[in-house]
């Protein structure tokens, strides 16, 4: 498999009670995510708060994730950032530490062109480590549709797409125009649909709570197989359309603290849940539990 395949964890990032990250715990996830049949993770990204870490706090969660990977399991770090060269400086970072691949947003300090995007990419891909690029309309303003990633696969600047606009019609217009781009699942709750489209792989959040259970859904999705993957999507489905949401951070760490793992806080500006919020991810992870989902 290529570094990017199969289910690649969005990791959440461990607190102290100070909000000082706690790497231990870090590693000690990473290592446990592995034991647990997932193919990758890919820290620093939004889940990863990683816009709220210094330079030095992000850099050294990188460094802490190869070192914790056990054999074979990928660490593919998200490098997004306001500019392109300060996205080049993270996409070498993780080159030097010995990361296979990065995951790349488009600029997202302001609403970019295509000319833009374009720019970005070449940049970043100087440095010469494979690019994952990260679809996310919703937060960046900035939509990677269908011809522009064709234009970047074909210019050799991107290997796949992270898709989360929660477009399912969108892997078959990517396929149609740029064939060897491979389509990575971003968003948890579209995972059959993209998944039956041809997916290769799947850039997952609730992954960091259930992975067996969200390991087994994608292999069964990618089978076909739909009598094992209906009943356990659709259990799963309450708390993975938490991934789409704005609260996404805050509930898969309340869910990770329900099954026996550290969620813990986040850092501001992120604020808990709401008590009706809170209520419902309790119930749907109690619900998951309760039917053994692991």
């Amino acid at each position: 498999m290529k570094p990017w395949h199969g289910v690649l964890v969005a990791t959440a990032l461990p607190f102290s009670d100070d909000l000082k990250i706690d790497f231990d715990r870090f590693a000690e996830h990473i290592a446990w995510l592995g034991e647990n049949g997932c193919h990758g993770a890919t820290p620093n990204g939004s889940l990863g708060e990683y816009q709220t870490l210094t330079p030095e706090e992000r850099a050294k969660v990188v460094e802490v994730a190869v070192q914790a990977a056990p054999a074979g399991f990928s660490v593919v770090p998200g490098i997004g950032a306001y500019g392109a060269l300060e996205s080049r400086r993270w996409a070498e970072q993780a080159a030097e530490t010995g990361c296979p691949a990065v995951m790349l947003l488009p600029p997202n300090a302001y609403r970019a062109d295509p000319r833009a995007v374009l720019a970005h990419y070449e940049e970043v891909s100087k440095v010469g480590i494979p690019i994952v690029a990260y679809n996310n309309p919703i937060d960046t303003k900035v939509d990677l549709t269908p011809e522009l990633l064709a234009q970047l696969s074909a210019a050799g600047l991107i290997v796949a797409v992270k898709e989360f606009s929660g477009d399912p019609r969108r892997p078959y217009q990517i396929a149609e125009l740029a064939p060897e781009l491979d389509i990575l699942i971003g968003a948890d709750d579209v995972v059959l649909e993209l998944a039956l489209a041809g997916a290769k792989g799947w850039i997952s959040g609730f992954t960091n709570a259930f992975p067996r259970s969200c390991v087994d859904l994608y292999e069964a999705c990618i089978a076909g197989d739909l009598d094992r993957a209906l009943p356990l999507y659709r259990l799963l489905h309450p708390l993975l359309r938490w991934d789409s949401r704005v609260e996404f951070v805050q509930a898969i760490k309340l869910s990770m603290d329900l099954v026996g793992r550290h969620g813990g806080a986040c850092r501001p500006p992120r604020v808990p849940l709401t008590p009706e919020h809170e209520t419902i991810v309790r119930e749907a992870t109690d619900r998951a539990l309760a039917q053994a989902a692991r």
